[in-house]
């Protein structure tokens, strides 16, 4: 990465300020590839809580995908050694708000076998019921 090479240039010709900034920004990059990861499995959990509630069934395979991107957001949002999150549970809200749109889109390609299109899709379940059940299904993982 051309910005660590940057850093060690600043470091080593004590330019502490340059040094600092270049921190901040491979900080934001970090936290950004975090919230990309959060926001991908956030997307499949919907689009799977989608294709239950609105066909009123589950599969094994469907259950095991809304397993997996619990573990995968919790285990992604988490600080190892800091502790803490990178993301707070209201912008956790809003990262679903904004994954919901596309997972809808998906869903009505999947959910019985593509015969609805998402306004349609969407008229089968209560999406902010669905919303809320996401969230506490990511908090209590």
């Amino acid at each position: 990465m051309e910005e660590l090479w940057e850093l060690r240039k600043n470091i080593e010709e004590q330019r502490y300020p340059e040094a600092l900034l270049l921190i901040g920004e491979l900080e934001e990059m970090s936290r950004e590839d975090k919230l990309n990861k959060i926001y991908s499995y956030a997307v499949i959990l919907l689009l799977h809580l989608i294709k239950q509630n609105a066909e009123h069934r589950t599969t094994r395979s469907w259950d095991f995908s809304i397993f997996n991107s619990l573990q995968q957001i919790k285990r992604t949002n988490k600080r190892r050694k800091a502790g803490g999150v990178y993301i707070s549970p209201q912008e956790l809200k809003e990262l679903l708000e904004e994954a919901y749109p596309l997972a809808l889109k998906k869903a009505a390609i999947e959910a019985f076998e593509g015969q609805y299109f998402e306004q349609q899709l969407e008229t089968m379940f209560d999406k902010e019921q669905l919303l809320q059940q996401a969230f506490q299904l990511i908090q209590d993982s």
